[in-house]
């Protein structure tokens, strides 16, 4: 069972956070007034709205293997859970809000702002897929 849960949080993680993290550095040059493409940028913002939702199953996938593996203490874990709740945050109530709000009124958009919110998004998920691959003071083996 722990294979097959590992398996699905790396899946959905690969398939729900990847295109997120990809969508949200792409976003503000195409929404820039000075050469942007609206079309583009409204795709990527759809982008990271749908996979924002789906990335839900990343978490609950990991949590569940951490349940099966018996790690759920274990500090790596509540390091990598809090960076996660961070980066949702992020996303949520600074990425998110930000796209809309650059198309809806693209002539004020502040793209310095959303290309550092989608930079520090990128850096938490950064830290947490080297928590979850090095495991610091993990006695699981790895």
């Amino acid at each position: 069972m722990t294979k097959l849960l590992l398996s699905l949080h790396v899946l959905a993680a690969i398939v729900a956070i990847g295109p997120v993290t990809v969508a949200a550095s792409m976003f503000p040059r195409q929404v820039a007034p000075d050469g942007g493409n609206a079309g583009l940028a409204a795709a990527l913002h759809r982008v990271c709205s749908v996979y924002a939702v789906v990335g839900v199953s990343v978490p609950v996938f990991g949590l569940a293997t951490a349940h099966e593996m018996g790690v759920l203490t274990d500090a790596w874990l509540i390091a990598s859970m809090i960076l996660t709740a961070l980066a949702a945050v992020v996303l949520g109530a600074g990425i998110l809000p930000a796209q809309r709000a650059a198309l809806a009124a693209p002539d004020a958009v502040r793209t310095p702002r959303l290309h550092m919110a989608a930079g520090v998004f990128n850096l938490l998920w950064a830290v947490v897929v080297v928590l979850m691959i090095v495991r610091p003071g993990s006695t699981t083996g790895a």
